[in-house]
């Protein structure tokens, strides 16, 4: 009796050593960037995408594209959608101002997609000194005008 109590009792440690190495579903993991770390980098791949909200939105001739902010990254990025009947080419881009106004840096350009696909930017991060965004639209052959949304 006393040998199977004993091996009771390391099939029981062991299972509950073993269930507390696996994730339960929907466990948020933090993100791997944070601010300016963020800069270049995945929104997706970098699980920032996970509490991103759109801040700002900017539409051109059926194109969209939004800035979508994640607080717990402090990093936005350019999330692009196109229609169907799209048949210039036109990118979106994201870009930082200091506090002062300054262009400090531009995001790498995502082009619309045609049709009805989305696509996404690499993020920018927010330094501390509290920069702001804007995000815009722009056509390859300038068809249609620059447009961008107001800062946040």
């Amino acid at each position: 009796m006393h040998k199977s109590t004993s091996v009771k009792a390391l099939l029981v440690g062991g299972a509950t050593i073993a269930a507390t190495m696996i994730p339960l579903a929907g466990t948020s993991y933090a993100a791997s960037c944070y601010s300016l770390t963020c800069d270049n980098l995945g929104p997706v791949t970098y699980t920032c995408d996970d509490d991103g909200i759109e801040a700002r939105r900017v539409e051109s001739s059926d194109r969209v594209a939004r800035l979508i902010w994640s607080s717990k990254c402090q990093a936005a990025w350019v999330h692009v959608k196109g229609t169907q009947g799209s048949i210039y080419n036109s990118y979106g881009y994201i870009e930082r101002y200091n506090s002062s106004g300054t262009v400090l840096q531009k995001s790498l350009s995502v082009a619309i997609p045609h049709g009805t696909t989305t696509d996404w930017s690499n993020m920018l991060g927010n330094s501390n000194t509290g920069n702001l965004f804007r995000v815009c639209i722009s056509f390859q052959g300038n068809e249609y005008p620059l447009k961008c949304s107001t800062k946040y």
